[in-house]
Order: C-alpha cells, then sequence, then structure tokens
C-alpha cells in the first residue's frame, strides 16, 4: 500500500547472491505450482495447496540466503514488513465481502442484474452479450458466476438463434472479464493493487485508461460482426427476468446505494470508509426493500430486531444465499461474506511470505537489477512483465499466481524505473487476469470452457477484449501514455 513505511520501500542488497541463485526459488515455486495445480489439485489448487506451495518457495528461498550469509532473524523481520504493508489491503477486502453480502440481500445487486438483462437486443445480440455480462461482472466481482449463470442463458439463447456458439462464449467473456477487471468486489482487483503497492481505487482509476479503450473496440468490432448475423429466432429473458421479480423487491430507487459510494470514492473518500458506508446503507436497504429476505435469513418467522439484526451480520460475515424458482440463478445470487475473501487473504499473505524472504535474501534486488540491465527502457520492463504474466498462465496454470509471482518479482524494478506502482498493478491485469482464459489448462480456461460448454479454441480469437488487452497495455507503454511517474504519486 502508498501507506507502507520506508524500511519497506528500500532495496535490499547481498552482493554474495548471484542472479543464479536469485532464481533458484523463483524455478522451484513456478515449478512446484506448474506440478501442483495441473497434476494434482486442479481447480482446488486455490483451497490451501498454492497457499503452502508459496510457503515452501519461502524456505528453498531461506535455505539460499542461509548460504549466502542472511540470518534467519532478517527474514522473519522482512516476512513482518511485507506483511505490515498488505494490511490496508487485507481489511478492504473484508469489507469487499460484507459489501457484497449487504449488496445481494438488499436486492441491490439483483437491480442491476434485472435491469442489464432488459438491454439485450437480437439486432446487435452479441455487443448486448457483452454489456449485459458486464453490467453483471461489475455488480457482482465474478467472472466466474456471471459466464455459469447469465453466460450460460445467453449461450442457450444463442443457440436458439441460430448464432455461432464461439462468438457468443467470446462475447460473454469480453464483458465478464472486464467487469471483473473493474469491480471493486473482484478479488483479483483487490489482488493486484496489493502485490504491486498501491490502493484499490487509484488502481481502478489507473485501469480505466487502458481498458475503456479495449472494451470499446471489443463493442465495434462485434456490432460489425453482427450485422452480417441473421438471427433465425427471438431473444426471451422473460423466464429470468419473472424468477428474479419473484425474489426480490426490484426498485430503481436501489440504485441510491452504490451512486452514494460511487461519489465518495470520486471525492476521495478512503476507500475503507466509503465501502463499510457502502455496506451499512446496503442494510439499512435489505431492511427496508426486502424485509422477508433479511427475516428468513435471520432465522425469524416475522422481522424484529434479533431477526433483523441477525439477517444483516449473516449476509456481512458467512455464505449467504437467496433461492429462487429458477436454478441457474441460485449460484449467481449468493455472496461469501468475509469469510468468503478468507482464501485471497490467505493466498496474499503466504505471498508476502515468499516476497519478504526473497527480498531479505537480496534475491528481489538483483533479479530487479538484472531485468533493469536487459531492459533499459520503460517499455522493455512492461513488455517483460506482461511476457512473465502470459508465462506464468501457461506454466503455473493459475491466474492468482499470474499476478502474485510477478506483482512480487518486479515492484522492486518499477520504483528503480521511476515508476509509479499502478503501473505494475495495471500491468499485472492486463496480462495476467484476463489472459488466463485463454488458456485451455488453466483452471480459468478449463472452468469457462466447461461450464459455457464451448471449447477455448472455439471462443480464442472471438474473446477479442482478453488477447487484446496485454497489446493495449503495451501500446500505452510504447507511447508513454498515462505513465504515471513516482513524482506524481
Amino acid at each position: 500500500m502508498q501507506s507502507q513505511d520506508k524500511q519497506n520501500e528500500k532495496i535490499v542488497e547481498n552482493k554474495e547472491l548471484n542472479i543464479w541463485e536469485a532464481l533458484i526459488p523463483v524455478i522451484a515455486l513456478v515449478i512446484m505450482l506448474f506440478y501442483n495445480v495441473f497434476y494434482a489439485f486442479g481447480d482446488d489448487a486455490l483451497s490451501g495447496s498454492n497457499q503452502f506451495i508459496l510457503l515452501l518457495g519461502a524456505a528453498v528461498a531461506a535455505v539460499v540466503g542461509v548460504f549466502n550469509k542472511v540470518s534467519y532473524k532478517q527474514m522473519v523481520e522482512e516476512v513482518a514488513q511485507n506483511v505490515k504493508s498488505t494490511t490496508g489491503a487485507l481489511l478492504i477486502l473484508l469489507m469487499v465481502g460484507a459489501l457484497a453480502g449487504t449488496w445481494l440481500i438488499s436486492g441491490i445487486i439483483p437491480t442491476m442484474i434485472y435491469y442489464g438483462l432488459q438491454i439485450l437486443n437480437p439486432t446487435i445480440f452479441l455487443a448486448s452479450c457483452v454489456v449485459i455480462c458486464a453490467i453483471i461482472s461489475i455488480a457482482t466481482g465474478s467472472s466466474w458466476t456471471t459466464s455459469a449463470t447469465v453466460g450460460i442463458a445467453l449461450i442457450g439463447i444463442a443457440e436458439a438463434l441460430g448464432i455461432s456458439l464461439g462468438m457468443t462464449a467470446g462475447a460473454v467473456l469480453s464483458g465478464a472479464y472486464f467487469g471483473d477487471k473493474l469491480s471493486p468486489l473482484s478479488d483479483t482487483t483487490n489482488l493486484a493493487p496489493a502485490m504491486a503497492g498501491t490502493d484499490l481505487f487509484t488502481h481502478i482509476k489507473y485501469m480505466t485508461y487502458t481498458t475503456v479503450p479495449t472494451i470499446i473496440v471489443t463493442l465495434i468490432v462485434f456490432i460489425i460482426i453482427g450485422v452480417g448475423l441473421d438471427p433465425v429466432g427471438v431473444a426471451d429473458t422473460t423466464s429470468i427476468l419473472a424468477s428474479i421479480d419473484a425474489s426480490f423487491n426490484i426498485s430503481p430507487w436501489l440504485f441510491i446505494v452504490p451512486i452514494l459510494v460511487i461519489v465518495m470514492i470520486v471525492r476521495k473518500t478512503p476507500p475503507l470508509i466509503a465501502l463499510l458506508a457502502g455496506t451499512l446503507l446496503g442494510g439499512l436497504a435489505a431492511l427496508i426493500f426486502q424485509p422477508e429476505i433479511v427475516t428468513t435469513i435471520g432465522g425469524g418467522d416475522t422481522l424484529d430486531f434479533t431477526s433483523g439484526y441477525k439477517g444483516i451480520m449473516n449476509a456481512i460475515t458467512v455464505d449467504t444465499s437467496v433461492a429462487t424458482d429458477n436454478e441457474a440463478l441460485n449460484d449467481l445470487f449468493s455472496a461469501g461474506g468475509m469469510s468468503g475473501m478468507l482464501g485471497t487473504i490467505w493466498l496474499i499473505i503466504c505471498a508476502m511470505v515468499f516476497g519478504g524472504v526473497m527480498d531479505a535474501i537480496g534475491a528481489l534486488a538483483r533479479i530487479s537489477k538484472a531485468l533493469l540491465s536487459l531492459f533499459h527502457t520503460t517499455f522493455g520492463l512492461f513488455a517483460s512483465t506482461v511476457a512473465s504474466c502470459l508465462a506464468l498462465n501457461l506454466t503455473a496454470s493459475d491466474q492468482y499466481l499470474a499476478i502474485v509471482v510477478p506483482g512480487k518479482m518486479y515492484s522492486k524494478a518499477f520504483k528503480d524505473k521511476g515508476l509509479a506502482p499502478e503501473n505494475l498493478s495495471r500491468t499485472l491485469e492486463d496480462s495476467g487476469t484476463v489472459t488466463s482464459v485463454l488458456v485451455p489448462w488453466n483452471t480459468c480456461g478449463a472452468y469457462q470452457s466447461g461450464v459455457l460448454g464451448v471449447p477455448v479454441i472455439d471462443y480464442f480469437a472471438f474473446a477479442i477484449f482478453n488477447w487484446l488487452s496485454p497489446f493495449t497495455t503495451l501500446l500505452f507503454a510504447a507511447f508513454r501514455i498515462k505513465i504515471r511517474q513516482l513524482k506524481e504519486a
């Protein structure tokens, strides 16, 4: 975070360490992660095994450090500083989980989805898929949930209309990952700034510079493609809208809460305060607009103080779901609360342990110097970061690791180059988060192709936003567009 102390910002030098020794923990980590994800646990790797692999990587780094005259005490102190630097990010993650819970039971998220589905127009079906999935993904913070619910419905509609499923899946994923990148509810959107050393809302603001042009180009391409399509049926979302309407009291008044939170953010209210306010306002809206849901979640028969209190607190802290008569929507209308963020928090802490030991033994400084000697230009450093993220998506097979490992490894190099940390966090998302779905054996590629029933090879070319994003971030770097310097931060 930007508030981290000066001690954590200094570069730890170790003249005893050569570049090959510095790379040993990184190589060991990548090999272990690749095996863990690809051969052992697959989609379940994030349940804890990847976190422990990061600790094993830290152990390898510690052994290298011992052989290069670094004391155990030095390593522990650097780990402590690293973990301390993420305090703000961890608290924000917890508050994001709380916000998602109250915004679900209040009907705010369902209302966004309800009005989003109504913009579906058969004549511009593919572009509509992008917009709908973007809105829903921003509201939920989850590309996976978006594709597994509304995405499946849109695939069904496309099949009825006689539109290519590969095109539709590409449009769905383009919109879903656009929303995932910009939503403060998204775990990757929280993870990237935590790794790079900036704050959540600075990161989101800085991402819009590359993300908005990319989604505009994506929409233009899909509109052009759509002109040549000849739908054979009519898109029908009546049953989905009816299910939402039957389960929630849908009202445009609910938009007041997210609008107030956006206003607070624009007026530079500290993120924790804005998210806390949004959580409390969501709870109040739930009591006003969805008293029956609050009562049910609170375990009461009628709404009173106890059932209301328990309903709101359950939504804030633990898994909460609102059942509908549409099975596909049930996964969408669920939230993990603060407890749902613990896996990501666990991952961040373990990554900080790995990064802290690597920093203490001088490995990060050694790797950063080697990178800066190889890439004498700003563009070269950005290109190296993009390549590292893509390589980790291909080898470690997980988007989180494609953010965590390059994030810790390159943060020193960006600082040495005088670049603000939001440059790194934006690049991590532009190249790590969105490209994971383009790799068939990556957890994201395997999941999305399985859920949508469309092979990666069929939707690859049409996931325009996903493969265009790395090129956009490199284009901005090449022409030095919105490349913020540290002295400006």
